[in-house]
C-alpha cells in the first residue's frame, strides 16, 4: 500500500477529510452535465493557465492583448480557448474599443468549489 494512503488512513482526522462525501445530495443529470462542461473546460492546461492568469491579474480583469503575450500560441488559438472558457461560464468578456477584457465569474468557481469541498463530518472520530 502506498505510504501516503497509509498515512491518510492512520489518522482519524485525515480519514474524515479523505472519505467525507463531497455533496449532501447526488447531482441531478442536468447538474452533472453542466458541471462536466465546466470541468472539461479547465481540463486543458492552456485554459487552466488562462483562467489562472485572469483570476490573479490586478483588478480582477485582463486585456486579451496581455494574455496572448503569455503564451507561445497564435491569437486565434488563444481566442478559441477563451471562447471555451466563456461558453462554460467561467469567464465573461467585455469589449472596450478594439480590445476585450476578461473577468472570472466567481459564482461558477463557487459551484466547482462546492462540489470539490468535503462536507464536514458532524460525528466525533472514534
Amino acid at each position: 500500500m502506498d505510504v501516503k494512503i497509509e498515512a491518510c488512513l492512520d489518522s482519524a482526522v485525515s480519514q474524515q477529510l479523505c472519505c467525507s462525501p463531497l455533496v449532501r445530495e447526488p447531482l441531478s443529470d442536468g447538474q452533472a452535465a453542466d458541471l462536466a462542461k465546466v470541468f472539461k473546460a479547465v481540463a486543458d492546461p492552456v485554459r487552466l493557465r488562462l483562467l489562472s492568469l485572469i483570476a490573479s491579474h490586478d483588478g480582477g480583469e485582463v486585456c486579451v492583448c496581455d494574455l496572448t503575450e503569455a503564451f507561445d500560441l497564435t491569437g486565434p488559438t488563444i481566442s478559441h480557448h477563451l471562447k471555451v472558457l466563456r461558453e462554460s461560464g467561467l469567464i465573461t468578456g467585455e469589449r472596450r474599443g478594439t480590445w476585450i477584457y476578461y473577468r472570472v465569474r466567481p459564482e461558477t468557481l463557487a459551484r466547482l468549489s462546492a462540489v470539490l469541498t468535503p462536507i464536514p463530518d458532524t460525528q466525533e472520530p472514534s
